[in-house]
């Protein structure tokens, strides 16, 4: 089983709230409300770690933390004609390839 530490989460300040909010990535449907970053943060960790022992009681099919899961460093990107042709002479101006430009901009 994975850990709940496994996760990818984020904590910010919600003005709309005023209060923090943590989120976790692999599960974007749960968050954390909480007055300080710490509390949202350790209060998303633990629905975590509840929710993971929930689903392994049950058998569901528990999600794979993204730092886990394997990554070819592939991406296959489909645009329009026009927009190819674009990107492929604005990378021969800069003397860079394809990639190295789209990357650049990532």
């Amino acid at each position: 089983m994975h850990k709940a530490e496994d996760y990818t989460y984020r904590v910010f300040w919600s003005e709309e709230d005023k209060a923090y909010i943590a989120t976790v990535a692999e599960f974007p449907r749960l968050s954390s409300v909480e007055d300080t970053q710490a509390e949202a943060f350790n209060g998303m960790v633990e629905l975590v770690r509840f929710l993971l022992n929930e689903m392994e009681k049950d058998g569901d099919v528990i999600p794979v933390p993204f730092t886990k899961k394997p990554y070819s460093g592939n991406i296959r990107l489909r645009m329009p004609k026009e927009q190819h042709q674009r990107i492929a002479i604005e990378a021969a101006e800069q003397g860079v390839s394809i990639n190295q430009l789209l990357v650049s901009r990532i």
